[in-house]
């Protein structure tokens, strides 16, 4: 999956709020991306409510991913703004689409995103992220929320697919993303290579 990780203007530094809005729009690709290449792989998942279940969970995975790096990079406070900002941005995407698609409440799509969201923050904050990523544990606990919400079938068999695939593979773009978003400066295009002929 392609991403967009750096700034097109140039010559400032962006607020964590302007971070976590860019951010936001890739977190949310990075998800439907989980799910597409989770259902590739003959698993189950029927659109409707277990569609958004799936999405709900490894959203909110990436959300806490982003805020243990951003406790890395910024300041107890410029990290609050970030977070609050990110987790309020990609709730309101899942609820638009959750409430539109499913037929239900808007705002209480979105309350109960952020309840979850804090529910897992807690269970969460009990395994160690540091400048290599996050511990096994990490990983282990985005698998067991995942198959809670597969079929009795799938539920065993998901925890492989998402630790060994589909776990990595999104911290590592949200890392990348990251990267690239708290530069100033924007990448110079890369120029292709001229076509040689005589």
């Amino acid at each position: 999956m392609r991403i967009k990780s750096s700034w097109f203007k140039e010559g400032r530094v962006h607020t964590p709020q302007e971070i976590s809005d860019a951010l936001s729009f890739v977190i949310s690709r990075i998800a439907d991306n989980a799910l597409k290449n989770t259902r590739k792989a003959k698993f189950e998942i029927e659109v409707g409510q277990q569609y958004f279940e799936f999405l709900a969970e490894f959203t909110l995975f990436l959300i806490l991913v982003a805020d243990r790096i951003a406790y890395r990079e910024l300041s107890a406070e410029d990290r609050a703004i970030f977070t609050a900002n990110l987790a309020n941005r990609v709730g309101e995407t899942f609820a638009e689409n959750r409430s539109r698609l499913l037929v239900e409440d808007y705002k209480e799509c979105k309350q109960r995103f952020i309840d979850l969201l804090n529910q897992r923050a807690g269970e969460y904050a009990d395994f160690h992220f540091d400048e290599k990523g996050p511990e096994y544990g990490f990983y282990r606990y985005l698998a067991f929320c995942i198959g809670e919400v597969m079929t009795d079938a799938d539920s065993g068999w998901v925890i492989d697919q998402m630790i060994s695939f589909e776990a990595p593979e999104a911290v590592q773009m949200v890392e990348k993303t990251l990267r690239g978003l708290y530069e100033a400066e924007p990448k110079k295009p890369r120029r292709r290579a001229a076509a040689g002929g005589d």
